[in-house]
């Protein structure tokens, strides 16, 4: 195999500028996935590769899918060799590493496994239920820590989606829901309209969330009238949120900017979740400008992730903790109040856990949720071992203050 970080692509420019030129406001949403780079032969019609960096990327694809939409290869600098934008879309061989300093893997480090409830639910925390309504994305973020079964068949997708409304209905202690997946915006707009409808009269669920990156590598999806129109007259009947993925600051583009607004113009409420990630967004700048975009085009920055260990992610977009919470309090030194309200956070299988800081060699962390069987860890401080490599809170022991 050539050496981890030595493929070297070469961009066609005269392609992409092609795609800068394009008017993705008027384009048919459905009709441009079709257009999508979901095979290493349309990859090279953006990039030159030699004959072992084809072999070595067919050899990735074969294992996780590709799909980039020809919108999000549109934000791609061709002039810098470390293009955010390509790291986060194109397939590298670093995900054939399955082994490395940073420590074991995992395919479930949320413990999504042991809380399927069937038709899709996933119903860990009392209060919420996530449902998975679709294995499909638009694009296949290679961060992604669903990466395992997003793209290929599996039997976690909605079939009926009546049936999980019904078990929502039948537990009242539910008081917000989760539309998950893969990306629920991606499936067609009367199917939305019928699942949301299914939740709009259960009296108990306060609130429903949408979690979609479609704002970020897909925002001609909201030019869609019958959507917006449908998604504006619901949260008029109960609160819609939209829990979206920026990850850089270059991914603000102008039509994302154009797609959130007319989000907000809903009465939508949009928050994001970023996750920190080695090369992508791994400086003080990085965050800083990335929540200071965000804020500015009225999205409300609200978690950032420490990227998960999941296996043939971690080893090459993990960034270490200690590097990690020295970065995110640098940041927060320079932003301001609502640029700063973000939590650093561990979405781990005993619940979601603030990083709130280090004295030296010892990591403070807090539960924000826990598991329903350990009702008391809700809130509890951990003081844990840190050192240079330490990744995950498998890594490392708890120790007294």
């Amino acid at each position: 195999m050539p050496n981890v970080h030595k493929i070297n692509e070469v961009f066609e420019e005269s392609n992409l500028t092609d795609l800068k030129n394009i008017d993705w406001q008027a384009v048919d949403w459905q009709r441009e996935l079709k257009n999508n780079v979901n095979s290493i032969d349309s990859l090279k019609n953006y990039v030159e590769l030699t004959s072992d960096e084809e072999k070595v990327l067919r050899d990735v694809v074969d294992k996780h899918p590709m799909n980039i939409p020809r919108y999000y290869l549109s934000l791609i600098d061709p002039s810098d060799p470390n293009d955010p934008i390509k790291k986060l879309a194109f397939p590298s061989e670093d995900e054939l590493v399955v082994a490395g300093a940073m420590g074991e893997t995992t395919k479930d480090p949320y413990g999504d496994d042991k809380h399927n409830k069937g038709n899709g639910i996933l119903h860990k925390y009392p209060y919420s239920a996530l449902v998975v309504a679709t294995d499909y994305c638009s694009m296949y973020c290679r961060h992604c820590f669903r990466k395992a079964i997003v793209g290929l068949p599996n039997d976690k997708t909605v079939e009926n989606f009546q049936r999980a409304a019904e078990y929502i209905r039948e537990h009242k202690e539910i008081t917000n829901v989760i539309i998950s997946g893969g990306d629920p915006l991606l499936i067609g707009t009367k199917r939305i309209i019928k699942m949301l409808e299914s939740l709009i009269d259960i009296d108990h669920i306060n609130y429903v969330r949408i979690g979609t990156r479609t704002p970020v590598v897909y925002p001609m999806r909201f030019f869609d009238d019958k959507l917006m129109e449908y998604l504006k007259e619901f949260n008029k009947k109960k609160t819609l949120y939209l829990p979206t993925h920026f990850n850089h600051v270059n991914e603000i583009s102008e039509d994302a900017r154009k797609a959130i607004l007319r989000i907000r113009e809903a009465g939508i409420t949009v928050n994001n979740q970023a996750v920190l990630l080695k090369g992508v967004n791994d400086t003080v700048e990085d965050i800083e400008n990335l929540m200071n975009g965000l804020v500015k085009i009225g999205v409300n920055p609200y978690y950032l992730y420490q990227c998960m260990p999941v296996s043939r992610v971690r080893h090459h977009f993990q960034v270490p903790l200690k590097q990690g919470i020295d970065i995110v309090d640098k940041a927060k030194e320079r932003l301001d109040g609502y640029a700063k309200r973000f939590k650093f956070i561990m979405g781990h299988d005993i619940g979601k856990i603030e990083i709130v800081g280090r004295i030296d060699d010892k990591l403070i962390l807090k539960h924000i949720h826990s598991r329903p069987e350990e009702p008391e860890m809700a809130s509890k401080m951990k003081i844990m071992k840190l050192d240079d490599n330490a990744g995950w809170l498998d890594d490392m022991e708890e120790i007294e203050l």
